[in-house]
């Protein structure tokens, strides 16, 4: 049965963009059909990211009645889908974000996986692509406002009654002014699903307009982010195979 998993986080900033496409491009690089859309309405980077920030027909489009959903399905050249928002402000107030949950059912009938990439926050946006998942991710940084955002995060969706599988801390540099990783899940009372290491080639990702994980396959944020594709589906033994080198010089 399809699974539509919402990626959120309590602000901006945090990889949460990136979270959602190189998750859906892993899950994807494990075989599964993935669509990936982009349900940050006001400030949409799904696009940007993937090199299509302006599409014939976007999910604006949809919301708007003016597209079937399908029409604004399009295909990365990694093999991920992804549905695209507008970067037209002038449609924003008449978009009806309660469709999303609509659009959500049908894309279930399309692909193995879909992806929420929400807007950040608890706004109207935000909730309406809650209310659209089956389980939700909740990306934070390994720093006291990021992690305290997240944990308003999370009690909003406890009061929703929305499952939240765990949480994903991006952009870990491994110094000692970070939160150690321990005291993010103490505080947040929630699983650690990935640590994403602070990356030099995600920004030559962006530029490259792909996922980390195709530009830099061997890196240690693609490794990451494959083996929470894993663990989403249930693998929590995946191991990553290292070459000869890398075993002797690291990676």
């Amino acid at each position: 049965m399809a699974r539509l998993i919402t990626i959120t986080s309590g602000k901006g900033g945090v990889g949460k963009t990136t979270t959602a496409i190189n998750l859906g491009a892993a899950l994807n690089g494990f075989g599964k059909e993935v669509i990936v859309l982009d349900a940050n309405l006001t400030t949409p980077n799904v696009g940007l990211h993937l090199g299509a920030p302006i599409v014939p027909v976007s999910l604006n489009h949809v919301l708007l009645g003016k597209a079937k959903i399908g029409d604004a399905i399009y295909e990365h050249e990694s093999g991920t889908k992804v549905v695209p928002s507008s970067l037209s402000v002038k449609e924003l107030r008449r978009l009806n974000h309660g469709k999303l949950k609509e659009v959500g059912k049908k894309l279930r009938k399309m692909a193995d996986f879909v992806i929420y990439d929400s807007a950040a926050g608890l706004g109207p946006e935000a909730l309406a692509a809650f209310d659209a998942a089956d389980e939700l991710i909740i990306v934070t940084n390994p720093e006291i406002p990021a992690v305290t955002d997240a944990l308003k995060t999370s009690k909003v969706l406890e009061e929703l009654g929305k499952p939240v599988k765990g949480v994903v801390v991006t952009r870990v540099r491994g110094i000692k002014t970070e939160m150690p990783i321990t005291n993010i899940r103490d505080m947040l009372e929630l699983p650690i699903l990935a640590v994403i290491p602070e990356e030099k080639n995600m920004q030559a990702a962006l530029v490259m307009k792909n996922a980390i994980i195709h530009t830099h396959p061997r890196s240690k944020a693609s490794r990451a982010y494959r083996k929470l594709a894993a663990k989403i589906l249930g693998n929590n033994e995946y191991k990553e195979k290292y070459t000869f080198v890398e075993k002797i010089f690291g990676v």
